[in-house]
């Protein structure tokens, strides 16, 4: 009977989240489009109170199948910011080149986002 309970609990914790998922894939999706769109660059504050929002609550989604999501997004933000700064030098060397290594990562970006959202949807875990 308890596991059945624990069963619920972590049901109800994982469609409690989805509400802050929703704002946190939002607010990822507005700075990766922006990042895609020159000249739509909405600024790394909607991404940094994504990445705050998700390490807040990211010990609430233990145990669901929302855990995945919070650390998906943690680690696609952490990648990316370390991939843009290891291509940062591109630009100031070469412009072309830098121009392509940050729109490849801006659609690597992207693709994480929309994969995220599109599991969330479906209520299932992200694949790490």
């Amino acid at each position: 009977m308890s596991d059945i309970v624990d069963v619920q609990t972590n049901d109800q914790k994982a469609e409690d989240l989805k509400a802050v998922g929703w704002v946190s894939y939002i607010l990822h999706l507005i700075v990766a489009v922006g990042a895609i769109i020159p000249g739509a660059q909405p600024g790394a504050a909607l991404l940094i109170i994504a990445l705050v929002l998700d390490l807040v609550k990211k010990g609430d989604a233990e145990g669901t199948w929302q855990a995945s999501h919070f650390s998906w997004r943690i680690r696609t933000v952490i990648w990316a910011g370390v991939l843009y700064i290891v291509t940062a030098p591109l630009w100031l060397l070469f412009l072309l080149p830098g121009w392509i290594a940050w729109a490849l990562i801006s659609l690597w970006f992207l693709y994480r986002i929309v994969r995220g959202m599109v599991a969330m949807n479906k209520s299932q875990a992200v694949d790490a």
